[in-house]
């Protein structure tokens, strides 16, 4: 199954999915020189059930994973059937080794993570194609998604304007496949420059480290892009402001689902960072780009 065939599956197991106004008041302004346009994704570009990649609380966790196991045909009668709360300790356990190898923010594979828990069941190694589905029917069980009021129109205008675009995103292999999932285009055909997509399971790292946006920032600085001529927008206080601001960029909160909107006010990281923008619509962004 190609990327274009896992697409399909997110498309079919997505249905729509509407922001939850969370009562701020937008804060806008004009924003000149801006050169580039860095985006995070869940709770940003997309309506995200569980605020986020990878933070689902749900209580049937473990009906959602017979339901993927059984969409993927791997539960059959009398077999072991691996437990969901294993996932979140075995997310937890590469962690913690990790951060005693001194990564402060690690982020797993979750493929890695599948694979193992497959195995630690007592199943037979299952073809990679085949755990890729199941991340998937799973991941869409309990994090739902939908793209996000005016996205479709913020790129379009983005690109049209010759605004550069990137990504940075704590993410998993599915991530990239939202966009032809939900838009029926593939982020490049939107316009995000691939150089400027950084994907937090790539790197093993997790946001709010500054090392993801460094990495766009480094391709930029060779492209004569200062950091303050790029806007990052969004929606957490601590994984996506306070990193970009702290390396020059300017911000914009986007406050424009309850779900997801992290202020993070007992966040002594985040007490003296203030946002360029606080946005509760993503079509708001257009008017303060001069």
């Amino acid at each position: 199954m190609n990327d274009s065939d896992l697409a399909k599956r997110l498309r079919k197991l997505s249905v729509p999915l509407h922001p939850i106004a969370t009562g701020k008041e937008a804060r806008l302004e004009k924003i000149p020189d801006i050169r580039c346009v860095l985006f995070d994704v869940y709770g940003t570009l997309v309506v995200s059930g569980s605020g986020d990649v990878g933070t689902a609380g749900v209580a049937d966790q473990q009906d959602a994973l017979e339901e993927s196991m059984s969409a993927c045909g791997l539960a059959p009668p009398g077999d072991p059937m691996p437990q969901a709360d294993r996932i979140t300790q075995m997310i937890k356990e590469r962690h913690a080794k990790a951060k005693a190898k001194g990564l402060d923010y690690p982020e797993v594979e979750i493929m890695e993570i599948w694979e193992a828990l497959l195995l630690e069941a007592g199943r037979a190694p299952v073809p990679r194609e085949t755990v890729k589905e199941l991340a998937i029917e799973y991941e869409s069980r309990i994090n739902p998604v939908w793209p996000m009021p005016g996205l479709e129109e913020v790129l379009t205008v983005l690109h049209a304007r010759n605004i550069l675009m990137g990504i940075v995103s704590n993410a998993q292999f599915y991530t990239p496949l939202l966009f032809p999932a939900l838009t029926e285009r593939t982020y490049m055909e939107w316009g995000f420059k691939e150089e400027l997509c950084v994907w937090s399971y790539k790197h093993g790292e997790g946001k709010p480290s500054k090392n993801l946006f460094r990495v766009a920032l480094t391709v930029l600085d060779e492209w004569g892009v200062q950091p303050d001529q790029v806007l990052y927008v969004g929606n957490d206080m601590r994984n996506d402001i306070w990193p970009a601001s702290a390396l020059g960029c300017r911000t914009a909160l986007f406050a424009g689902d309850k779900r997801s909107l992290r202020l993070r006010e007992e966040d002594p990281d985040v007490k003296a960072v203030e946002p360029s923008l606080l946005l509760t619509e993503l079509d708001q962004l257009l008017e303060c780009l001069a």
